[in-house]
């Protein structure tokens, strides 16, 4: 690909000239320069062709018995066509060995979150992934959560500043469509409500014995669109007894993230008092901080800025690598740069609010 070539700025006026059009703001020949494509129509919302309403209405016994037959795989595209092909991947991650699951679970992104854009083929998988994780006897489990986490949120297209990081999905008012030109709006929606209904698989993946599948579980609940208070129990309960630091820093920032999605009053007043208090694990100061400034608009205070100075680290940085919310920035520099997007200078933070800018 010509280096020059800005795939997020294509990205963008693809999504603003499908969203013009859908809404009937400019004829369909100036928005997309012919006819709509078959993928989405507004029309579909309620019906058979609305994957939120299909992910509902599918009893549980198709997700348990993994009878992926009875999945409508063909009604909603990926980027790279019509979904059918989903269902053969999906059954190889429960038999492969070792490397076949990671090639499989590559192939899988590249389809369903092409460049971090969910689509509705990737929120029908997510009962089966969620299954095919909580089995021990599949191969990196934790790479399989992180699919499920990937297609239940937006990609981050305007940065990781504090009003950016935390967020999940799109406002209704926000349209944004992926390549395949179906409503990413819906397939996030649809994978959220999979967690939910799921959440009990999830929650008990706190517990287990791998630290990678417990933090990539916690990123994973922090993408429910329901039953909180049952998930907030289970990741307070999990942070009480957590040993290993990443987890206890992807626990802490799954609390933040479900307070940012539903807000949550306790939980701002939880995060100031654990970035407060120099005897918690540095991780979890840390980790409370960023989630604080991602909850809040206040001034951002010396004191937070003095425990951040006190507490990010090299070594911190590499210890913290390895959390989702840190890796989607940098791979290998996630939580410097990530502490750099949200102490950026105040000034830059208004003038993004006001009206005009």
């Amino acid at each position: 690909m010509n280096e020059d070539v800005d795939v997020e700025a294509l990205h963008e006026a693809w999504t603003d000239s499908l969203r013009e059009a859908w809404a009937g703001e400019s004829s369909q020949e100036a928005s997309i320069g012919g006819p709509l494509p078959e993928t989405w129509s507004q029309e579909w919302r309620g019906t058979e062709r609305d994957v939120r309403v299909v992910m509902a209405r599918m009893p549980v016994e198709v997700w348990d018995g993994f009878e992926f037959d009875r999945v409508p795989w063909s009604r909603f595209p990926h980027v790279f066509g019509p979904g059918e092909e989903i269902a053969e991947e999906l059954g190889r991650l429960r038999l492969a060995d070792a490397p076949t699951v990671l090639s499989v679970i590559r192939g899988l992104w590249g389809c369903v979150c092409h460049a971090g854009q969910p689509s509705a083929p990737g929120a029908l998988a997510v009962p089966f992934l969620l299954r095919i994780a909580a089995d021990p006897s599949t191969h990196h489990r934790s790479e399989v959560l992180w699919l499920v986490g990937g297609v239940a949120r937006r990609i981050h297209n305007h940065g990781f500043g504090r009003e950016d990081l935390l967020v999940v999905g799109y406002a209704d008012d926000e349209w944004a469509f992926p390549a395949c030109g179906y409503l990413q709006n819906w397939s996030i929606a649809a994978a959220r409500d999979a967690i939910t209904a799921d959440a009990g698989i999830v929650t008990a993946l706190l517990d287990d014995p791998d630290p990678e599948v417990r933090c990539v579980a916690a990123y994973v609940l922090a993408a429910a669109s329901g039953e909180i208070g049952g998930v907030l129990a289970a990741l307070h309960g999990r942070l009480r007894v957590e040993e290993v630091a990443p987890v206890r820093a992807c626990l802490v920032l799954a609390i933040a993230q479900l307070a940012r999605e539903h807000p949550d009053e306790e939980a701002v007043a939880w995060m100031r008092t654990c970035w407060a208090d120099s005897g918690r694990p540095a991780e979890v100061r840390v980790s409370a901080a960023l989630g604080w400034l991602c909850l809040v608009d206040d001034p951002i205070p010396d004191e937070l800025r003095a425990a951040l100075e006190a507490t990010v680290t090299d070594e911190l940085a590499r210890v913290m690598a390895p959390v989702p919310w840190m890796h989607m920035i940098d791979s290998e520099a996630g939580l410097p740069r990530c502490v750099e997007h949200l102490l950026a200078p105040e000034a830059s933070r208004v003038a993004a609010r006001s009206p005009g800018a």
